[in-house]
């Protein structure tokens, strides 16, 4: 039986101030799937996210979300589809007036009513739940802890666990990993792994860092000026390929 697609793209282009960030880009993205996207800097990897969740819209063609144009979606129902699409930036987006228990509880916004979203922060509503999905990462430590306590790496852990406490359908991951050093980056990218395959989530994330494809996607989908350079499975790419899709960047890309 076929797989339902999260997200399909149809000839979608996006362009500022003139330049295309997107040409003509047609992409599938299935339920259950692992994708990475790599690309150089002005590929049109964050341009391309932001048409996914419905912030940006395309000049022209489509994108399509769980079988919705998103041109096409009134407020109320993309507020709806966007609950089941969970996004971690580069940054952590925690908020850093409130403690851990308070930004992981952030994850139950979107079902929960306005008193009771406004009560749990005078007294955390659900907190087993808290707890268990700092457990996951390995936080449950810093329950009560202010985000400004933590390391970059046990921020953006807290991130995932308000995603585990969201269960979104979909996890969109914008170089999540893009300030970290290697081996946090590797533990970030490893959570977010396994927590798709836990939860028989979507999961594509934005990647700069080329060594930590091996082992966690089961396809690559390479952007260049706007455009599919090449997709396929991460043990396809070779130092060609890659020297062809980042130009004077290899280097550099292949040194961090």
């Amino acid at each position: 039986m076929a797989t339902k697609p999260v997200f399909v793209l149809q000839n979608a282009s996006k362009s500022f101030g003139g330049s295309f960030a997107l040409q003509e880009l047609s992409l599938r993205i299935n339920h259950g799937e692992r994708v990475a996207i790599i690309g150089p800097s002005g590929a049109g990897k964050t341009t391309l996210f932001r048409l996914l969740c419905g912030i940006l819209h395309p000049d022209s063609g489509s994108v399509a979300l769980f079988g919705h144009d998103t041109k096409t979606l009134n407020t109320r129902t993309l507020r709806r589809l966007r609950k089941e699409v969970g996004v971690l930036y580069q940054s952590d987006n925690l908020i850093p007036q409130l403690r851990v228990v308070h930004n992981v509880l952030m994850g139950n916004l979107g079902r929960w009513s306005l008193p009771k979203s406004l009560w749990s922060l005078l007294w955390p509503q659900e907190l087993p739940r808290a707890k268990e999905a700092l457990k996951q990462v390995e936080l449950e430590h810093k329950l009560w802890a202010m985000p400004g306590e933590l390391s970059g790496g046990q921020q953006q852990r807290v991130a995932l666990a308000r995603l585990l406490v969201q269960r979104p359908k979909v996890v969109l991951a914008d170089e999540p990993v893009s300030q970290l050093d290697v081996r946090l980056g590797r533990e970030i990218i490893q959570l977010l792994s396994h927590m798709a395959q836990e939860l028989g989530n979507t999961l594509l994330v934005n990647l700069h860092t080329l060594e930590l494809l091996e082992g966690h996607f089961e396809r690559v989908i390479a952007l260049k000026e706007g455009k599919v350079f090449w997709e396929g499975r991460p043990e396809a790419l070779d130092d060609s390929l890659l020297k062809a899709l980042y130009g004077v960047e290899y280097t550099q890309i292949h040194e961090h």
